[in-house]
């Protein structure tokens, strides 16, 4: 399967080779805090999630279904982007431009590169805060973009791998986060439950 796998450096290499550079002439501190973010920024969106559907609960049915929906659309959007990595099996840039400066560690010769999981993901959660509440939403949508930028800087994708992460990201939220909306039916008959303080305020 790897002598299949595709090299992104003709798409794109010598801005992903300026983007690292940039990152090896930058100091330790702005570093770290890209490295983090890298790593551990996706957990923000999990948070925000929570914030949505707990303020969700005073609205009304369609946009709670939505919120109550966030954590799921995000997990299959994950695995159908996984999916198509696999299939695309692109390298790693770090695998291929060999001597490139990276701040996280090279993934193994499996780990594929196009489109970035990271993007995916953070375009995925922001699209469907856009969609239960604005200001939220735009908050996760800057994040989302920084997100995307940070695999770049670390070195572990090149800048398309980032960029066709963000749209796959939106254009499966979308659909799936308005479908959501299509269960305000049964969050109505939820706010009869005894589960009703989960999706109402009173």
């Amino acid at each position: 399967m790897s002598d299949l796998a595709f090299s992104g450096a003709s798409v794109d290499g010598s801005l992903y080779e300026r983007v690292t550079e940039l990152a090896r002439e930058s100091p330790p501190f702005l570093n770290r805090v890209v490295a983090d973010w890298s790593t551990y920024g996706l957990a923000l969106f999990a948070a925000l999630m929570l914030v949505v559907w707990w303020t969700a609960r005073g609205r009304d049915a369609e946009v709670m279904a939505r919120a109550l929906a966030a954590p799921a659309i995000v997990g299959l959007v994950y695995l159908l982007d996984t999916a198509f990595k696999s299939a695309f099996a692109e390298r790693r840039p770090c695998q291929t431009l060999t001597g490139s400066f990276t701040l996280e560690a090279c993934p193994g010769p499996h780990d594929w590169s196009f489109p970035s999981n990271h993007a995916t993901v953070a375009a995925a959660a922001a699209t469907v805060l856009w969609l239960v509440d604005r200001r939220v939403g735009a908050l996760a949508a800057v994040a989302a973009l920084a997100m995307a930028a940070s695999r770049v800087w670390v070195g572990v994708h090149y800048p398309h791998d980032a960029a066709v992460g963000l749209l796959i990201g939106v254009l499966l939220a979308w659909p799936l986060t308005r479908a959501a909306g299509r269960a305000a039916p049964q969050i109505d008959r939820l706010r009869g439950t005894r589960w009703r303080a989960c999706v109402a305020t009173r």
